[in-house]
């Protein structure tokens, strides 16, 4: 672990200009540096930022412009006219920005003229691609948004925008090697450290199946154990002469936390390794979800309620997997949904990715010099931040929309018939000062989740063999916890067939500040602060620290056996999912996120934000209604 770590080249949190990115090099690895392109023609063909490792998502460089706006300290200088007129501006070039320029030129022809403008280096919003190439081979990783989650509960929108990029989900179930698991004996585990839990011990298995026997190996106290038990395997009714709707009236209005405490007696040891159970959802605790929102996701303690299958009419978003889906969880592209990106901008820039098919998508390299050709119907301007927006004229009889932004170093201008703002929507009352205040209130509401997705490229998987496992959570330590990457081989991808080849394992993080009964969206908050504080040493410090003592016992050693890290950090991360405990509850109209999005003279309002659900088809069905709320002219 002490042993030095042989790169000093990584990004470490500072800021740095457009053009200052460059590739994290590593033995064995191969990468390319990313400039930020300076004319309005498009990127260098050999920028190719799904290839840069180190510190990614919203890396340095991309964010600082938006926080001196937000804090009204940007100095735009003279602002330069590029003379482009558009039929649609689009801010934000992730899945809601892209679907909104796919559903806008259907809804007004191929001739329409588009602008996407994104201030990160890549497309895809938080649908991120990770490329590594290592002894040869090529590795692909997601970055952000994972899946497509029960696509059979999708919007007719929504799927038919799937189906129209050529997505045939029936193609999963061949590509997700659903036997992987069982074929190489790994299963689940779980890492208790010893400054939390008393002793590091990796304990195999979970206590579904037999909370006894798993107990036994924990470094739990005999109270400890004896709660853990009593939890996963009490059948008897802890809310007796309570119906369902009183039990559920009862669950939506406390913490899971509380539940466990107050309701089945469960101690702070169990709870603390529970803590982070809901994490992956909802990037907080179980201080901060319901329990009636816990109890179809599988967590435990809900046995004796004998609850109707069915959501409490307050509850509001229900996990839709949990209650509304029995597909299994495999709809996922080797890059999760940054193929479903990707297929959008094949579609709208032609040329620029080639290829016809959701199989061929998977290798095919974007060049990134032919997003903003001049001659393109749809242009994709990345490194732009859109700094103001503005009708010009009257918001009932405008002659058109004004869009500012700043790019490598100087601000321009474009103007356009129409704008969709899919951008995050706290940032757009800044950015469109002559909202009405209501309006703005609403969406500046939401706070979205901060998380952290790391891809580590191993040179081998044996340690994961050896120990029998596929992955790891580690509930007191500084990750989550690390998994073996979605087993999918699609097209020409194949993925790793032997524990001698080099694989992806992901790790993740979401910061809370748990214990100290904080909403939800203050935690959101502080977790923010906390990201963008920790530099790429302390995160790779963490990621050995964890990994050399969970895999140790299969013979793994972090200097040898890691060969790339790609850190990819979402201050703003999921959409805000409404809860019981802190949020109003009602119909979406009547919600901060349904006050927020409404269309505004010739600015209409989309992504996951404007529906407080953070699935890839929120994003998609946000961008349909934005478009299809824009007068027409």
């Amino acid at each position: 672990m002490h042993r030095r770590i042989p790169r000093r080249d990584f990004l470490n949190g500072m800021a740095v200009t457009a053009g200052a990115l460059a590739a994290m090099q590593l033995p064995g690895l191969t990468g390319q540096a990313a400039a930020a392109p300076a004319s309005h023609g498009g990127g260098t063909p050999e920028a190719y930022p799904p290839a840069l490792t180190g510190l990614r998502g919203s890396q340095p460089g991309s964010f600082e412009t938006a926080h001196e706006v937000r804090d009204g300290t940007f100095k735009p200088g003279r602002t330069v006219p590029t003379g482009e007129k558009y039929d649609l501006v689009v801010v934000g070039g992730g899945i809601s920005g892209l679907a909104a320029a796919w559903f806008y030129r259907e809804a007004h022809g191929r001739h329409a003229r588009i602008l996407v403008l994104d201030n990160h280096d890549d497309f895809g919003g938080h649908a991120r691609r990770n490329e590594f190439t290592v002894r040869g081979r090529k590795l692909i990783g997601y970055g952000g948004t994972q899946s497509l989650d029960g696509p059979a509960t999708y919007s007719p929108e929504a799927i038919g925008l799937i189906k129209q990029l050529g997505i045939d989900t029936q193609k999963f179930y061949k590509a997700y090697d659903e036997g992987f698991e069982d074929r190489w004996g790994l299963g689940s585990a779980t890492f208790f450290d010893s400054a939390t839990f008393g002793a590091d011990k990796l304990v195999k298995g979970t206590p579904y199946g037999d909370p006894a026997a798993f107990a036994a190996q924990t470094p739990l106290s005999e109270a400890g154990r004896a709660d853990l038990v009593r939890l996963f395997s009490d059948t008897a009714d802890p809310m007796p002469g309570l119906g369902d709707a009183e039990k559920k009236a009862a669950l939506v209005k406390m913490s899971y936390e509380a539940y466990l405490r107050d309701v089945l007696r469960i101690g702070p040891e169990v709870r603390k390794l529970l803590q982070r159970g809901t994490h992956g959802l909802w990037g907080v605790g179980i201080d901060a979800v319901s329990a009636l929102d816990c109890w179809p996701t599988w967590q435990p303690g809900f046995a004796g309620l004998n609850l109707e299958p069915t959501p409490y009419p307050g509850l509001g978003k229900s996990p839709r997997h949990a209650l509304e889906s029995e597909e299994p969880y495999i709809f996922h592209f080797p890059d999760g949904n940054a193929s479903v990106a990707r297929l959008l901008v094949r579609g709208l820039v032609p040329g620029a990715i080639r290829g016809w098919t959701m199989e061929d998508i998977v290798t095919a390299r974007a060049d990134y010099g032919l997003l903003d050709r001049p001659a393109n119907r749809v242009r994709i301007r990345l490194g732009a931040t859109v700094t103001h927006v503005a009708h010009d004229g009257p918001v009932r009889r405008p002659r058109g929309v004004e869009v500012t932004y700043a790019r490598a170093g100087r601000t321009y201008s474009v103007r356009a018939d129409s704008v969709v703002m899919a951008c995050w929507n706290t940032m757009v009352p800044y950015l469109v000062p002559e909202l009405p205040a209501d309006q703005k209130a609403g969406l500046q509401y939401g706070v979205k989740v901060p998380l952290v997705y790391t891809n580590v490229v191993l040179h081998n998987w044996r340690a994961f063999t050896k120990l029998g496992i596929g992955g790891a959570r580690t509930p007191g330590m500084f990750w989550d916890g690390f998994d073996l990457d979605f087993p999918v081989s699609l097209g020409d991808y194949r993925f790793s067939r032997d524990p001698s080849e080099p694989i992806v394992v992901h790790v993740s993080k979401a910061p809370t500040k748990p214990g100290l009964g904080l909403p939800a969206r203050t935690q959101h908050k502080a977790g923010r602060g906390e990201l963008y504080r920790t530099t790429f040493e302390t995160y790779e410090r963490e990621l050995r620290d964890m990994l050399a003592r969970a895999l140790g016992g299969g013979g793994f050693d972090p200097a040898r056996d890691i060969a790339a890290i790609t850190v990819n950090r979402w201050p703003h991360g999921y959409a805000y999912e409404y809860s019981s405990l802190w949020d109003p509850i009602g119909p979406d109209e009547e919600m901060p996120f349904g006050i927020g999005r409404r269309t505004y003279g010739r600015i209409a309002i989309a992504n996951a934000d404007s529906q407080g659900f953070a699935y890839t088809d929120a994003a998609i069905d946000q961008a349909y209604r934005a478009v299809h709320s824009l007068p027409r002219r």
